[in-house]
């Protein structure tokens, strides 16, 4: 991609009420556009980070057995209501969710989803009736709205989220398990391979509404929401809200080996039991005949807190630097004075051995400005061509994440460069 036909434009100062560093940078960097509160788009920039992102969840997803799907946003009060989540007026609102709820012109009142276990229960219902049906793991990319009363940390905590939520449905618990096990594996290699892994830790914690605990996965960072307690040694923590002594025997933790750290939670995994099945009548029938309720999990990463998460832990004072997997661009190509004929050439030669190039060939920058917003957009190479290189036939290489100093790669080796 060429920057002059890039049509999002960097900023030089940081955007006016955004607290969070996630929002600052990206806002910066034109990788998002702020709509209002808790509301952003993905501009062209972002929009490919998060693509990659949902790439490797969806891989990770498929090769444990998921199935993906797209359900509908608009949702029927009428199944919500046989959960209970579904909290009308005059009813105790701790029992339910914040809804977006709107009404038809032609009558009566819909949702607009924020999650999907009764809707996805629901349709189970006509695919499930014997215990051959089972077991089945489905998933989506979908965009979730909430009516958070106060939205924060930028693209982190907002009113609509695009979650990857994966649902499974078991015939025992003892089934169940060994997938939940399954399920939080794969989410330890998501975060590994979003450039985190060596910082995010499985986490107990409650299960709130769902479940008595549950299983989060946390990202140390000191702009994180949560406190947990860690074991570095285990690779396990606990989260503050169930931080007690019979939960620490229950675990096999001691509290001299646990450090009190700051956290951003990036996914979590619910055991659901047969909370939704009893409620909405789902059930099967095993080998002897006999009428079973489901047994089911949730298991929830949002991409945009993931995208957030990257940014607040491995930015530094010059802006963002983005992990190779799900990085925008692979390679930043900066032309100086004295390239103008040769860039566009190393330009479409990259491109045409699969490189994945941001073209800087604006001829309104300095220098020093053009390194500067390469800095804050955090691109993981640095390909700078001027009249200086040319003269060794070559290009000059830096990587964004590292102190290195620069190296001069020969023109005739810069596609094999970026390949290995």
């Amino acid at each position: 991609m060429r920057q002059t036909q890039l049509f999002t434009k960097t900023q030089k100062t940081s955007p006016k009420g955004e607290e969070s560093k996630n929002a600052q940078l990206l806002i910066r960097a034109g990788f998002i556009h702020k709509e209002m509160a808790g509301v952003y788009t993905y501009l062209p920039l972002g929009l490919r980070v998060f693509n990659k992102i949902a790439q490797i969840i969806r891989e990770e997803m498929n090769a444990i057995g998921g199935q993906e799907l797209f359900m509908t946003t608009l949702q029927n009060p009428e199944i919500w209501k046989q959960s209970g989540r579904w909290v009308e007026e005059g009813t105790d609102s701790r029992s339910g969710l914040p809804w977006f709820k709107t009404k038809l012109a032609s009558g009566g009142e819909i949702g607009i989803a924020n999650t999907h276990e009764e809707a996805l229960t629901n349709i189970l219902r006509q695919h499930v009736s014997s215990y051959k049906d089972l077991p089945v793991y489905a998933y989506q990319f979908q965009n979730k709205f909430r009516n958070e009363l106060r939205v924060k940390s930028g693209i982190m905590r907002t009113r609509e989220f695009v979650m990857k939520d994966l649902y499974s449905f078991n015939k025992t618990e003892e089934e169940f398990r060994v997938f939940y096990e399954e399920c939080a594996k794969a989410y330890l290699r998501i975060f590994t391979r979003l450039g985190i892994g060596d910082k995010t830790f499985r986490t107990f914690a409650s299960g709130g509404a769902f479940s008595k605990f549950s299983d989060e996965f946390q990202t140390l960072c000191e702009a994180g929401e949560d406190t947990i307690y860690l074991d570095r040694e285990k690779k396990f923590a606990v989260n503050d809200e169930v931080y007690t002594d019979e939960v620490l025997a229950d675990l096999g933790l001691k509290k001299d080996t646990l450090e009190k750290v700051k956290s951003i939670e990036v996914g979590n995994i619910f055991p659901l039991g047969t909370k939704y099945s009893d409620a909405l009548g789902l059930k099967y029938r095993d080998e002897r005949g006999e009428e079973k309720p489901v047994v089911m999990g949730s298991y929830g990463i949002g991409l945009g807190r993931s995208l957030g998460t990257v940014v607040e832990v491995n930015a530094d004072e010059k802006g963002m630097v983005w992990p190779v997997s799900i990085a925008p661009f692979q390679v930043h190509l900066i032309e100086l004075p004295g390239a103008e004929s040769e860039a566009p050439k190393m330009y479409e030669q990259l491109r045409g051995q699969g490189v994945e190039v941001l073209y800087n060939d604006r001829k309104d920058m300095s220098a020093g400005e053009k390194f500067m917003e390469a800095d804050l957009i955090g691109i993981p190479w640095r390909a700078v061509v001027s009249a200086k290189t040319l003269q060794n036939d070559s290009v000059e290489i830096k990587r964004r994440d590292a102190n290195a100093a620069m190296e001069l790669v020969k023109v005739g080796n810069l596609a094999e460069y970026f390949s290995l």
